[in-house]
């Protein structure tokens, strides 16, 4: 009683007649309650110079160490309606095995005959574009015969022309001696004038050389007129050469464009063979797609879309396959508080659940039921929990294997075990926050060897 207010109550109640009261004023409990205060401080105090092993605890799951182990989700790459069912659930089924069969709900794709229909296409282009190499090939040997033939042509042109110009030269020699032969029988007319006029030459002989000059004259000009006509032969075949080149050159010109034409229908039709390749080839790769098969053997957890005739899109999970070959691992997460303690190989106690188990904190060699693991990963990024997740394999040096009816999913709590320090120091260590002990795996592995005291016994 604190005796504030003025009232006092036990001058005005009579305490004597309730037992809890008796019961206080029986003095002869004390010295018992002052021994076992004593004792039980003794025996504190003694405790709390007790080895106290650190560690660190973290709450995750069973999982598997390869992405490939792990509860698969069946999809469907292409959207669909259920058409047949080919398993029950808790089936095992291998790899390839035929799921379900589902059919399209596209409508470019409902053609029972799609895959024909496209091939005929491919093989009709396929044709065109051979009888398009044909054109090709022919008028490449049209072009090859035009160029010989120009080449021909326009030998026998020049063989023309050389011949007209040697004409030429052989008239011009003829027209220089009909010249020289008409000069002479000028000059003998002449000479024969005279010498008739003075009387020594008859009429009749003048009228020889008149005569005579006139037919040199004839022939002078018929010289002239030859000449002429071997000029114009070899402007004629100036004109035969121009005349050849130009027409060949029309007609290889011609030939040459068909050809590019046709040569670049050749390569728009390679184009369109190819795409129908490619088109033929995805409706194959789709038809195939119409059987969903297991893509590794396992058991068939759940169907997620059940029934005959319902749809569904593409990428959409349709069921799940556990694989039956899987490496079994322990997904937990630590404080941030705690990362710097985790180092990958080391040695963790497992506690799995529906296994039991009894672990002590701090007294590691009283457990009973916890399994061995080894740290195999720490990631390196915080989680969206605020944790940092660590991945723990099966330790190959534990005497006791995972239990083998473990499965993935399942709950897991780990233990790490860290230095051995009085329980005095633990005390004040949770009191005030502060981390446990950091170490190194090379310096608890020496303290392992010091301090075998703690090995933990597993049954």
């Amino acid at each position: 009683m604190l005796n504030i207010s003025t009232e006092k109550l036990n001058k005005k109640v009579d305490l004597s007649g309730y037992k809890a009261y008796e019961k206080l004023k029986q003095s002869e409990n004390y010295p018992k309650f002052n021994l076992f205060l004593k004792i039980f401080s003794i025996i504190g105090l003694i405790a709390l110079f007790l080895p106290w092993t650190q560690n660190v605890t973290g709450k995750g799951y069973v999982t598997t160490l390869s992405p490939t182990s792990r509860p698969q989700n069946i999809q469907s790459a292409i959207p669909g309606r259920i058409e047949k069912w080919y398993i029950r659930e808790g089936d095992f089924v291998e790899k390839g095995d035929t799921l379900m069969f589902i059919s399209e709900i596209k409508n470019n794709y409902q053609d029972p005959n799609l895959i024909e229909r496209v091939t005929e296409q491919r093989n009709a282009k396929s044709s065109s574009v051979i009888a398009y190499q044909q054109k090709i090939d022919a008028l490449n040997n049209q072009v090859t015969a035009l160029k010989r033939e120009q080449g021909l042509k326009l030998s026998q042109a020049k063989n023309k022309l050389e011949q007209s110009q040697l004409q030429v030269k052989s008239d011009s020699i003829e027209l220089e001696a009909a010249k020289t032969n008409f000069t002479i029988a000028e000059r003998q007319l002449n000479r024969i004038e005279s010498l008739q006029q003075e009387g020594l030459k008859s009429l009749t002989d003048l009228e020889i050389k008149r005569l005579k000059l006139q037919e040199t004259q004839a022939k002078l000009i018929s010289k002239k007129n030859k000449l002429l006509s071997s000029k114009n032969k070899v402007i004629n075949a100036n004109i035969e050469i121009s005349r050849t080149l130009t027409e060949y050159n029309n007609k290889i010109a011609k030939a040459t464009s068909d050809r590019s034409t046709a040569e670049s229908s050749r390569f728009e039709g390679v184009a369109q063979v190819s795409k129908l390749e490619n088109t033929l080839s995805n409706y194959q790769i789709r038809t195939g797609l119409h059987y969903i098969t297991a893509p590794q053997s396992g058991y068939v957890n759940q169907a997620l879309i059940e029934g005959i005739g319902a749809t569904f899109k593409e990428g959409e999970k349709l069921m799940t396959i556990m694989p039956t070959e899987n490496d079994l691992a322990v997904e937990t997460f630590i404080n941030p508080m705690d990362l710097p303690l985790m180092h990958v190989g080391e040695k963790i106690r497992l506690q799995f659940d529906g296994w039991p188990a009894i672990f002590f904190s701090g007294w590691p060699n009283a457990a009973y039921g916890t399994f061995g693991g080894e740290i195999v990963a720490v990631e390196r990024s915080v989680n969206k929990n605020g944790k940092f997740r660590v991945l723990i394999a099966p330790d190959k040096d534990s005497e006791h294997i995972w239990p083998k009816n473990l499965r993935a999913g399942a709950g897991a709590n780990a233990f790490a075990l860290l230095n051995d320090v009085p329980i005095w120091f633990e005390i004040w260590r949770q009191l005030n926050g502060f981390p446990p002990n950091y170490y190194t795996p090379e310096t608890r592995k020496v303290n392992k060897l010091e301090k075998s005291k703690f090995k933990i016994k597993v049954k």
